[in-house]
């Protein structure tokens, strides 16, 4: 079988650029997103990727980079703690994924099931996507995440819906590589669009240089970020133990055993640690890559390598990034429509895929309260002053998910009342 281990240096150059141009599109739209900048990324996604090989010995074909469990969480701690600060926290994230693996090798998976079932993780997953949904349609109409109009919405829609139906086109109808790069697509149509309409400021890409170091911002520490931040980590530790899994059945191999779980939850660990200490996303595995592993049939970790080789090499072009933080907002506002709504539907099947009765009290009462907390805008504390001590939104309601399912009892019959018994 053709698994591209026997295949010479070039071919494995060529996948490699493949693998990055796949996962492209989302690991530059979260920076993008959430302000931070797409040629730090782009190098931590790299960096993150190397570091993921190292830890376990290269053998696991995954590319690490920019998590989309992280954009309202570093949205919101931007603006109230500062970028300095949220990196503290995405640090602190990536330290939750190493106690995880240390966890894991000494207690096994076990404890990750009784801790984070079904039941808490896909209710999470669900407020992480609608909690951004008014912010996407802000963008699609041409405004900023604040409501404040950046162009005429006339305009604005004009160059979003297009983005959008490109994306979903090329999603539902795609064919082969192509089925995988719904995101670029979306974006390219986009941005021809907006540059048509006249929106898009080329100066600053003329003004740029070629080669640019990468503006790495290295991170504060303050509890309170880290707070805010470290409960999010909690999704994309599962996302990252269904992408092992994935990966593992395209493969044939069994990477929970070898290299480990808790050999993969370490380098994931250290890839977002390492992220937040040059000022980046934290980093999680690709759905998009294992897509494109499966499709051309190349269980090579080495192309993951090249891949990695690339980001990083892209990271010093100051007229690539320049060229991309060019991208108008609604270009982006459009398909994030397509993907936070995307986030909310891997949440919910999660949920129908594990066959979460919510007829049964315990399950409807954890569902219920996590998703109001995590949509509804519901604070824990004194304020949202960088001074204030306050827990909400995605943070808040992991941590609500995670109390209420150790808290409720749930085999001592209670957990097999349904709702109608519970009513007077």
């Amino acid at each position: 079988m053709q698994d591209g281990f026997n295949d010479p240096l070039w071919r494995q150059v060529v996948s490699g650029a493949q693998m990055l141009f796949v996962a492209f599109g989302a690991l530059v739209l979260m920076p993008l997103i959430t302000g931070l900048d797409p040629n730090v990324a782009l190098f931590t996604a790299g960096i993150g990727t190397l570091l993921f090989q190292l830890v376990t010995g290269r053998q696991v074909p995954v590319f690490l980079a920019s998590s989309f469990a992280f954009i309202t969480p570093i949205i919101l701690a931007k603006g109230q703690f500062g970028l300095a600060e949220t990196m503290g926290g995405v640090m602190a994230a990536g330290f939750v994924y190493t106690f995880m693996g240390l966890m894991v090798k000494i207690k096994g998976t076990g404890f990750i099931d009784r801790m984070l079932p079904p039941v808490v993780i896909g209710p999470v997953i669900i407020s992480i996507g609608l909690a951004m949904a008014p912010i996407a349609a802000n963008m699609a109409m041409g405004k900023g995440g604040d409501g404040a109009a950046l162009m005429p919405y006339k305009t604005a829609m004009l160059i979003s819906m297009p983005a959008l139906l490109t994306t979903l086109i090329v999603a539902v109808f795609g064919k082969g590589i192509f089925r995988l790069v719904p995101i670029i697509s979306g974006v390219l149509v986009g941005f021809a669009l907006a540059f048509a309409f006249g929106v898009v400021d080329t100066a600053k890409i003329a003004a740029a240089p070629w080669l640019e170091i990468p503006n790495f911002t290295a991170p504060a520490f303050n509890w309170q970020a880290i707070l805010f931040i470290v409960p999010v980590a909690l999704a994309p530790a599962i996302e990252h133990i269904g992408g092992v899994i994935a990966v593992g059945s395209v493969t044939g191999r069994d990477y929970l055993k070898k290299p480990g779980l808790h050999r993969t939850l370490l380098g994931d660990g250290l890839a977002t640690t390492a992220a937040g200490l040059f000022g980046g996303p934290p980093n999680t595995t690709y759905a998009e890559v294992t897509g494109a592993v499966m499709l051309t049939k190349n269980y090579n970790p080495k192309i993951m390598t090249w891949a990695a080789v690339f980001a990083i090499t892209l990271a010093f072009i100051g007229k690539f990034g320049a060229l991309l933080q060019s991208i108008p907002v609604p270009v982006m506002g459009g398909i994030l429509c397509l993907l936070f709504g995307s986030i909310a539907a891997v949440g919910m099947n999660t949920m129908i895929r594990h066959k979460i009765d919510l007829a049964e009290a315990r399950n409807l009462v954890i569902v219920s309260v996590t998703l109001v907390f995590g949509i509804g805008g519901v604070l824990i504390g004194s304020g949202d002053g960088p001074d204030d001590w306050g827990l909400k939104g995605i943070a808040l309601c992991a941590v609500v998910a995670i109390a209420l399912n150790l808290i409720l009892p749930g085999n001592d019959g209670w957990k097999n009342k349904k709702l109608d018994d519970q009513l007077p």
